[in-house]
């Protein structure tokens, strides 16, 4: 399955050697943000991560081939796309046979991590199950990737456009570890709690990275989802917060957007009522994410080296 993916020449090396590595979805550059913020943030992640000890790998589809490490001409050109589809993991290889350019959603993203041996992921926020879903039945093929490839992703939570509760009793049902860093409640990305607890709390990367292993050799072949709270200084008013979002998932129904232009529509929405503030601490969550991240990379490596 290797063959079918294209590591870059230091995600390749770091791999042989047994690096700490941190693989970044391309979704949040391609349909989650506006250029340049988008270019900014991939490269600011990027940067944030090697200052951390590990190797970014930024994984996206370009023109029909799964790649996993890109450089900053790659970056530039999708933050720049024009025709770029979004793919979740259904979608690779029909976007493969139609030689596209694609974003990967954090299960695209997920599934080609573990294709090339990446165990640690970090992006904003995952998928989950949307408002009203007991009509629409929109549930993100996040939620089943995580109950079936064996990938950690840190997280600032599920976003708060979703049914949080609903999406956390998925969560479980798919066996799906939910643990929350050095917090007891379950975060809901803008904002710090989201009212609910998470299964499980741990204090530091080094306890993370005991579970991560243990996880694996126990073969429970499930995700684990490692919830970091937004940094407190970044986090928006619960209050002001929910109100957007009540404002924007109204507008959506209005205009009929459902399925995978929702979620695209609703950050937009909400970036624009919220003049600039959503998407100023979108950034501020997933480069904590991707701090956290390579330091649990860094705390893995060692770990399993020292096994070895």
């Amino acid at each position: 399955m290797k063959d079918l993916i294209k590591l870059s020449a230091e995600v390749a090396d770091a791999l042989k050697a047994g690096a700490p590595i941190v693989a970044l979805e391309s979704t949040i550059i391609t349909h989650g943000m506006p250029y340049p913020a988008n270019l900014e943030m991939a490269r600011g992640v990027e940067a944030l991560i090697r200052a951390e000890g590990a190797i970014p790998a930024t994984i996206a589809v370009i023109d029909g081939e799964l790649r996993v490490g890109l450089d900053d001409a790659d970056l530039e050109a999708l933050a720049q796309a024009k025709t770029v589809v979004k793919a979740s993991g259904r979608d690779l290889a029909a976007v493969m046979v139609r030689k596209q350019t694609a974003g990967t959603t954090v299960s695209a993203t997920m599934r080609l991590a573990e294709l090339a041996g990446i165990e640690i992921f970090a992006t904003g926020g995952v998928g989950g199950v949307h408002r009203g879903a007991e009509q629409s039945f929109d549930i993100s093929a996040d939620l089943t990737e995580l109950g079936q490839t064996g990938t950690t992703v840190i997280c600032a939570g599920v976003k708060s456009i979703l049914d949080i509760a609903k999406t956390l009793e998925v969560l479980e049902t798919q066996r799906v570890p939910v643990i929350a860093y050095g917090s007891d409640d379950f975060p809901a990305f803008f904002t710090r709690s989201s009212g609910l607890k998470a299964d499980h709390r741990l204090d530091s990367v080094e306890e993370i990275a005991q579970a991560m292993i243990l996880h694996r050799a126990i073969g429970s072949q499930t995700g684990i989802l490692i919830a970091n709270p937004i940094p407190e200084a970044d986090a928006l008013d619960p209050s002001f917060i929910d109100g957007t979002i009540d404002d924007a998932v109204a507008e959506a129904d209005a205009n009929g957007v459902t399925r995978k232009e929702l979620t695209p529509f609703l950050l937009a929405k909400i970036n624009e009522l919220s003049e600039g503030r959503s998407l100023k601490a979108n950034i501020a969550l997933v480069r904590n994410n991707a701090a956290i991240a390579a330091r649990i990379a860094v705390a893995h490596a060692r770990f399993r080296s020292e096994k070895a």
